[in-house]
């Protein structure tokens, strides 16, 4: 497959892109329709998490126990393959030159083999044992015989990862009654323990009316009763993690998960009352964490006039408004 490169590139790394881009196609990596940049990006991080440099023999897998992070990626192309990246590009790096790469199996990430979160910033990324021993046949006579078999592997493999992901998910029953499933992650889990734990005992009733999951923002959405109540688009980038409606209280809790990302802050609230302006519910912000060593970490992040709750003690909430609290002695 011929494209046009960017930059400046030697005559191996030129032949090593060209080459890698070939590789993909004939293992049935869908190429069509890509501009020729976003495919030179695909093939060069591909190269990069092998770390080859000027022949496919370099070429390193899972193997070695080294995995690389996205942004050892972007240094090691910018060094190697003529390219000037921002080291701030790290999740273009993993949700649109890996992505494809992940999903045949022939990049693969250490979470897939110890669990780590996805949003993990020591996740890392290597090439597959195999996938390295079928770079290092090609343009040879055994690359026919050898094509054969990393396909017939390839497709085990995305057999069995398929199947472990579904084993690993994670069962949530809402207070409806409704099963939804997440995805394996921390985050997750901490949006489980919010439904089956927080909401009974500080929800008065309250109904899940969104709930989203890292692989999928709208796992589960009550649109009829999100619009009854004024709640603002779901599509907005301010949605919080957990969504519930107390009907009896007429309260409604806007929920953020914190496990890396940030939890209600002053600025983040003022987004939020913005959006809801059309809402005629009484709103409630609570932050969520895991544990009090996670709450220790965000305390100075957090807005007053919400609510804590950490689910290693899940009887218990912090109130960030001491004056709603201390009108009983007056």
């Amino acid at each position: 497959m011929k494209i046009e490169l960017t930059g400046k590139k030697t005559k191996e790394i030129r032949k090593l892109i060209f080459s890698i881009l070939d590789i993909l196609a004939q293992i049935g990596v869908p190429l069509s329709g890509k501009t020729d940049r976003r495919l030179e990006r695909m093939a060069e991080a591909c190269l990069a998490v092998g770390k080859i440099q000027t022949t496919f023999s370099e070429a390193t897998s899972s193997d070695s126990g080294i995995f690389s992070k996205t942004r050892d990626l972007i240094s090691f192309m910018n060094q190697h393959y003529g390219e000037n990246i921002s080291s701030g590009s790290y999740d273009d790096i993993r949700r649109k030159d890996l992505v494809l790469l992940v999903e045949a199996g022939i990049v693969l990430n250490s979470s897939s083999i110890d669990k780590q979160a996805t949003n993990n910033p020591m996740r890392g990324y290597a090439l597959s044992p195999h996938f390295v021993q079928l770079l290092k046949v090609y343009d040879t006579s055994s690359w026919e015989k050898e094509l054969k078999s990393f396909q017939l592997e390839n497709r085990k493999l995305q057999d069995e990862l398929a199947q472990k992901k579904n084993l690993e998910r994670i069962p949530v029953t809402l207070p409806s009654g409704k099963k939804v499933i997440l995805s394996p992650r921390e985050h997750n889990e901490l949006q489980k323990s919010i439904i089956e734990s927080f909401l009974p005992i500080f929800g008065f009733g309250a109904q899940v009316l969104y709930v989203g999951d890292t692989a999928d923002k709208f796992l589960f959405r009550a649109e009829e009763e999100l619009k009854q109540l004024g709640v603002f688009a779901l599509e907005h980038e301010e949605l919080p993690d957990i969504v519930a409606y107390s009907t009896n209280k007429k309260l409604l809790f806007l929920i953020e998960a914190v496990h890396s990302a940030g939890p209600m802050s002053e600025i983040r609230i003022r987004k939020l009352k913005r959006q809801l302006k059309e809402c005629h519910a009484n709103t409630v912000f609570i932050t969520a964490f895991l544990t009090k060593k996670d709450f220790k970490k965000w305390v100075m992040d957090i807005a007053w006039e919400t609510e804590v709750w950490i689910a290693e003690n899940p009887e218990h909430l912090i109130h960030f408004n001491g004056y709603k609290f201390l009108e009983i002695h007056q």
